[in-house]
């Protein structure tokens, strides 16, 4: 059963829409607020709300083309990640896709072959930082992979924090394969997430990695049956989003600044982050809901 209103906003590139699914688990009834930004109608982001509330979507919808990323998909998925990171609802985000057994091609390479030499340096550069930009945003991000995640389509999932697949995930950076090199970050997080040499096995080859592969390899966290990518990645965002979600953020600065230092420099930016979460109300009710042997309260995390 599903119903659905808008609301207008005083920004006009929102477009709000409350819909309401029923679901047969645990959570009888979920309320989405879908967040449309006209930077791109390839981008939505779903804003989950009841139990589920801090738990953010963005879902990649672009059918005719596997998802491929073009200028207006890129505007999209720039914008997505700027609100996440801009507004204090979100807790985690999901990255996932709307078009069966795809998560991202990669390059619209139709449209980059309409673009100069000048313009396609520009572009690309824009795809890197829009990435480097989602490896740092505050909240633990999740990518969900069914089908294929090849190119940029696969760098765009390693700049997300945690990677879950289907079986049928078909994986890869093909790009020396065009005479190119993975320039959207492939290059650099590959090799820090499975080791140098494989990483330039995956890139000499460009051959295809499928689920199980993955997960062996370290390039994914989970691998779970075709179809089942999204509720496990549903499943590990509501833990996550059961945590302090100060705690979660400082947890995600201190891994991801510290392991690009010495160990001495990195143990000074723990204490650092642990400092800051150390007089915080999140910490004191945590402490509160152990001495009295119950669950923390998540409303009062999120006041």
């Amino acid at each position: 059963m599903r119903s659905s209103f808008h609301v207008k906003t005083s920004k006009p590139y929102l477009t709000l829409n409350f819909i309401t699914h029923q679901h047969h688990n645990q959570y009888q009834t979920r309320r989405n607020l879908i967040l449309d930004t006209s930077a791109s109608e390839f981008v939505k982001l779903h804003r989950l709300t009841g139990p589920d509330s801090g738990i953010v979507e963005i879902s990649l919808d672009r059918p005719e083309v596997k998802n491929a990323i073009g200028k207006e998909m890129l505007r999209g998925l720039s914008h997505a990640f700027e609100l996440i990171n801009q507004n204090s609802y979100a807790n985690v985000a999901m990255i996932s896709s709307s078009v069966p057994r795809v998560f991202c091609a990669g390059a619209d390479l139709k449209e980059r072959r309409t673009m100069s030499q000048s313009e396609t340096k520009m572009f690309v550069n824009s795809i890197r930082s829009t990435f480097s930009f989602l490896e740092v945003v505050h909240v633990p991000t999740i990518a969900v992979i069914e089908g294929v995640a090849l190119g940029g389509g696969l760098e765009l999932a390693l700049a997300c924090d945690i990677r879950i697949c289907g079986e049928n995930a078909l994986m890869g950076l093909p790009e020396t394969g065009l005479a190119i090199i993975p320039a959207a970050g492939g290059s650099q997080r590959l090799p820090r997430l499975v080791g140098k040499a494989i990483a330039k096995d995956i890139i000499f080859t460009g051959r295809k990695i499928d689920g199980k592969e993955a997960l062996s390899l370290g390039l994914v966290n989970y691998c779970v049956p075709a179809g089942e990518a999204y509720s496990k990645a549903l499943e590990v965002a509501r833990d996550i989003n059961q945590k302090g979600p100060v705690a979660i953020r400082m947890a995600k600065k201190a891994i991801n600044e510290g392991v690009e230092t010495d160990l001495t420099s990195a143990l000074v930016l723990e204490e650092d982050y642990y400092d800051y979460v150390l007089n915080t109300k999140d910490r004191l009710e945590g402490l509160a809901a152990f001495a009295e042997k119950r669950k923390p309260s998540q409303s009062y995390f999120r006041s």
